[in-house]
């Protein structure tokens, strides 16, 4: 069993730790450090209120948006901040798949964790309860405009704490009450700013951006090894890969591409072969400036990504050392929505790519059959899987349309500016299933292709990956349906151990 993971507030989470703690299921524990930092803050705000009953404080002792001027008596607060809950709980669409579901949890501790937002420990307690016994609230995917935070997925995520909403729970859609009941909890009363606290933030499209980047980062090795092995199959040249041409355009992404492939290729003794091309395809030729311009967009969507998981975003922010509450917009999503909307162009060039490179190893040049099959007529062979990569492509170009230059007027104009970060995060995630089964295509016809250069053999690297892919689909020898081929494909790609 894993050992207990304590977040800790002066320990930044980075990309890699969140991917470990999804993957082991490590249980998650709040460090003395973020207890102490929870509890203060707590403590200073109602401190504060009775200090200074008169001041108004938005969210706290006030209405929310453009009510903001509605003042709330003492005795009716508590009641403000439950309300609230219920009243933004207006997601629709369809429910958050549950491992985003677990990070948008996991997500909002850790903002709560820093000791600015007034809640109580109590609170943040019972959500990792939630994430810890795998109690996941459902969560819908539309409903954000990701300006004061992604206010409607995050109330369904907190519905829970107050016995309200449903949950999943060891494959049950339950009643929140109903789940909480199994282990004697009892819902949370929530104190000031509490509700405000919960529902303000970016941890939905924050979840995203985590789950989506983890995926796509694994595409970038998917895509140089599987092109590196449609080189081999349609007979291509890796002088357009020799390190004094990348010496002359230093982008680090192009730069190392260009490494990888070299040692992808090294040892081929497909390379040693007389070649009768001068030149390759743009798709094959151009791969370290393809691949390596979506390498070095995602470092800036990582940057960025990792910058927000470990950042407060919730409104007002509370500093108990300097006693003061400001009112400000760390919940606006632009910098995830720029970044995620990054995100789904740079990974939809690398099925783009993929998708040329499929329709030339199928196209019946350099010795291959059209097709890859070696009775092309009476079978059509891999003709189809291009129609299907290139519909996925024409997709991804629609959902690629940036959703951070859109924004529309919400709360009778308080909230004038909005992100839509949210409808960024869904589109990316979108895409990069899409290039998942993009480069799955590619490796079903990349290895059909390299049948018929037999008995010569590509790189030890390449060979371990054909024959990995083979216990898994088949080759090809006469007609038969292909879908769960391309399925199994997508699969591969996804779960490979890829370097």
């Amino acid at each position: 069993m894993a050992a207990d993971y304590a977040l800790t507030p002066s320990a930044p989470l980075d990309l890699a730790t969140l991917d470990e703690l999804l993957r082991s299921r490590a249980r998650v524990v709040l460090s003395e450090e973020a207890r102490q930092r929870i509890t203060a803050c707590h403590d200073y705000l109602h401190q504060r209120l009775e200090r200074d009953p008169d001041t108004a404080i938005y969210g706290i002792n006030t209405g929310f948006g453009s009510l903001c001027g509605q003042a709330i008596a003492a005795g009716q607060r508590q009641q403000l901040q439950t309300n609230l809950l219920m009243s933004h709980a207006c997601g629709t669409g369809a429910e958050v798949p549950a491992e985003l579901v677990r990070l948008m949890l996991l997500l909002k501790v850790q903002s709560l964790s820093y000791g600015h937002s007034g809640v109580q420990l109590a609170t943040v307690q019972r959500l990792l309860d939630f994430y810890n016994r795998g109690m996941l609230p459902v969560v819908y995917e539309q409903g954000s405009l990701g300006a004061s935070g992604d206010l409607a997925p995050l109330a369904h995520l907190c519905l829970p704490l107050l016995g309200l909403g449903e949950v999943n729970y060891e494959g049950y859609r339950l009643a929140a009450a109903d789940a909480m009941s199994l282990f004697s909890w009892e819902p949370v009363t929530l104190k000031a700013k509490e509700g405000l606290a919960l529902l303000n933030g970016t941890q939905f499209m924050l979840a995203y951006a985590v789950h989506a980047l983890l995926r796509a980062q694994r595409l970038t090795n998917a895509a140089d090894s599987i092109g590196a092995l449609s080189l081999e199959a349609f007979d291509g040249l890796a002088e357009p890969f020799d390190a004094r041409l990348h010496r002359l355009r230093p982008h680090a992404g192009q730069v190392m591409v260009a490494a990888r492939l070299r040692a992808l290729l090294s040892g081929s003794a497909l390379q040693q072969q007389p070649k009768t091309a001068v030149q390759d395809p743009y798709s094959l030729r151009c791969m370290p400036q393809v691949h390596g311009a979506t390498r070095d967009a995602l470092t800036y969507v990582r940057l960025t990504t990792e910058t927000e998981c470990n950042a407060v975003t919730d409104n007002p922010t509370i500093f108990p050392e300097d006693d003061a509450i400001l009112s400000g917009g760390n919940f606006h999503g632009q910098p995830l929505a720029l970044a995620l909307d990054m995100l789904a162009i740079a990974t939809a060039e690398l099925g783009s790519i993929s998708q040329q490179r499929t329709a030339q190893l199928i196209s019946g040049q350099r010795g291959l059959p059209p097709f890859l099959v070696a009775e092309p007529g009476l079978n059509s062979g891999l003709m189809i899987p291009q129609y299907a990569a290139a519909g996925l492509v024409s997709q991804n170009k629609q959902l690629c349309t940036p959703a951070s230059v859109d924004s529309l007027v919400s709360s009778n104009g308080q909230e004038d500016h909005v992100s839509m970060g949210a409808n960024a995060a869904t589109k990316a995630l979108r895409v990069v299933v899409n290039v998942e089964q993009l480069l799955g295509i590619e490796l079903l016809n990349a290895a059909q292709a390299l049948a018929f250069r037999r008995p010569a053999r590509t790189s030890e690297p390449l060979e371990k990956l054909v024959a990995a892919f083979r216990e898994k689909v088949p080759f090809v020898s006469q007609d038969r349906i292909l879908y769960p081929d391309l399925h199994a494909a997508a699969a591969f790609v996804r779960e490979y151990a890829w370097q």
